[in-house]
């Protein structure tokens, strides 16, 4: 019985091509008490394996947060399995804005803690209690509002190449770090401004707009869907979109194009440019803007160090990484000090 993924990045790549079928992205999100994460996990993996359901999923006792790519021919059979089961049925799938057969090259479904790394203890405050979920139309409206501070609920690198008009984009690497920083500026405005935040899909909100409730803030809203659900909506629509740049996603695509500005610049030379790539070095990893000129100068390297391991033989490569653990530039995001040009 076949549990986890056996396939190779490169194996995936070629079965994709040789299916020669077109793949849908989406995520997903539920709160909802699972008894026993691991056997859920299971079930999950042995259902969508068969599927070729390919992503990154969470699974907590509080929920599921899931992040996937399924075959187009397939997905009516994904949403039939979906809605067979109780908390799930009929559960918002926001389809992705761009579309990219090989946005996921594994099925990696993951028992966690939480399903959102938030740092909060939930026994503390009421996490049912959250702020009113707004729909585009409405979104706009209280942007429109003097009366309104729009906050975005993303890390730094994620608000960089895109955001909404006027958002208060905190500086911050985590989502955990967000939390405190934003009641600190917005405390003067408890009760006389209307608070409303977004996210890529929603998820982040959830918790946010309890917590901040729980804080004293009375007018607390959320966007419906995130970003994904606001791009499609004003589409659909023919709404004023007032979201500038990319939306950054957590998949092989880095982002989606939601407008055509280019509201970010290559942390290496300065170029406008909002695209992020990983450092090619395996033992730097670090994720960094970087536009074509420099990646061909640079091989994808974040520096001129990495360029030169990236240029070693292989063997030799894999003989330095050998004991060691990854360099913490993997957890900065476009921070690290060889890049000129970083936010």
């Amino acid at each position: 019985m076949q549990l986890y993924n056996h396939l190779s990045a490169e194996e995936r790549r070629g079965l994709i091509a040789q299916a020669g079928e077109e793949r849908l992205t989406l995520s997903f999100y539920q709160y909802h008490q699972i008894e026993n994460p691991q056997l859920f996990r299971d079930f999950l993996f042995l259902n969508w394996n068969p599927l070729e359901v390919l992503g990154r999923i969470y699974v907590a006792h509080e929920g599921i947060n899931a992040q996937l790519s399924v075959p187009a021919p397939r997905f009516d059979a994904f949403k039939t399995f979906l809605d067979e089961i109780d908390f799930l049925q009929g559960v918002r799938l926001n389809i992705a804005v761009e579309q990219d057969n090989e946005s996921f090259l594994k099925l990696t479904i993951k028992v966690r803690d939480k399903i959102v790394a938030d740092g909060l203890k939930d026994s503390t405050f009421d996490v049912t209690n959250k702020g009113m979920h707004v729909n585009a139309k409405t979104f706009n409206e209280l942007l429109n509002d003097p009366n309104t501070l729009c906050v975005d609920m993303r890390n730094h690198y994620e608000s960089e190449i895109g955001h909404f008009e006027g958002a208060i984009t905190p500086d911050v690497d985590t989502f955990r770090d967000s939390l405190p920083l934003i009641e600190e500026e917005l405390a003067e405005h408890k009760a006389d401004k209307n608070v409303v935040m977004y996210c890529t899909g929603g998820i982040r909100c959830e918790k946010a707009s309890a917590y901040f409730k729980h804080k004293g803030f009375q007018k607390v809203y959320q966007l419906e869907g995130g970003i994904i659900e606001y791009a499609r909506q004003v589409k659909d629509q023919g709404l004023d979109n007032k979201f500038k740049g990319k939306n950054f996603v957590f998949d092989e695509r880095r982002g989606e194009r939601i407008t055509e500005e280019v509201i970010a610049q290559c942390h290496q030379c300065g170029a406008p440019f909002d695209t992020h790539v990983n450092c090619a070095n395996q033992a730097c990893h670090l994720l960094f803007i970087q536009c074509e000129a420099c990646q061909a100068k640079t091989q994808t390297c974040c520096s001129e160090a990495c360029q030169e391991i990236v240029n070693l033989p292989d063997a030799e490569q894999k003989k330095r990484r050998q004991g060691t653990h990854n360099s913490n530039k993997i957890f900065k995001k476009g921070r690290s000090n060889v890049l000129k040009f970083k936010q």
